[in-house]
């Protein structure tokens, strides 16, 4: 095979990858373990946004009352209780997250315009204010501007109790790109980044809320 036809065919290949990627399991990640109606309903933090172009919507089932969940998400953030994802991999780039298996009552309390950092000062990494507080229902955390609708980025938490003992917790992402590389990198890159890291923090706090709930009723739900 000439090197041209190598190029074509490996050309060919990618434009496939990307196409699946695009066509297929983008949207799947991007609304991962969410029902029609959590995919598409609207949520608190939804119009911090305008001209959203990178949207996410994940939503996984806890065995714990909405009262015990909270807890684990009020005490979010860079030296605080962490993200309870892929702590290892996070330290690798410098973010110094350190992943709480307790609750921490040092850090039970938010207000708005608190600052939530993903990283340590002067990492580059982004951080996010508290743009609304309901206890036990919803946490939406933004980059600057929101007050005006016009912030770059919002990450809602919320919490709806299905039955007795049971909650779902959703975690929405809603984000512009302010140029077509931008958009690109987030479609192609950042994404599916963001997707394995929530996924990980779904699953680290539903397990933590779990543990803890057992642990308080002697395996007893209540």
């Amino acid at each position: 095979m000439g090197t041209r036809r190598l190029i074509r065919a490996f050309g060919l290949a990618g434009i496939g990858v990307v196409g699946t990627y695009l066509l297929a399991v983008r949207p799947w990640h991007r609304r991962w373990g969410t029902t029609d109606d959590e995919a598409t309903g609207w949520l608190p933090g939804d119009d911090f946004v305008g001209d959203a172009d990178v949207t996410s919507t994940r939503a996984i089932t806890i065995a714990a009352p909405a009262r015990a969940v909270w807890p684990w998400l009020v005490q979010l953030g860079q030296d605080r209780g962490g993200f309870y994802s892929y702590e290892r991999l996070e330290n690798l780039f410098g973010l110094q997250i350190h992943d709480a298996d307790q609750i921490l009552p040092q850090h039970q309390r938010l207000d708005v315009g608190d600052e939530i950092r993903l990283g340590p000062p002067g990492s580059g990494a982004p951080s996010f204010r508290v743009a609304l507080v309901d206890p036990e229902r919803t946490l939406v955390l933004s980059a600057p501007g929101w007050e005006t609708g016009e912030s770059p980025a919002v990450w809602t938490f919320a919490l709806h109790e299905v039955a007795p003992g049971a909650t779902r917790l959703i975690i929405r992402y809603r984000g512009r790109s302010e140029t077509l590389r931008g958009r690109a990198m987030n479609r192609l890159v950042v994404e599916p980044v963001q997707f394995a890291m929530e996924r990980k923090m779904l699953k680290g706090i539903r397990s933590r809320a779990e543990r803890a709930r057992a642990s308080a009723t002697g395996g007893r739900h209540r």
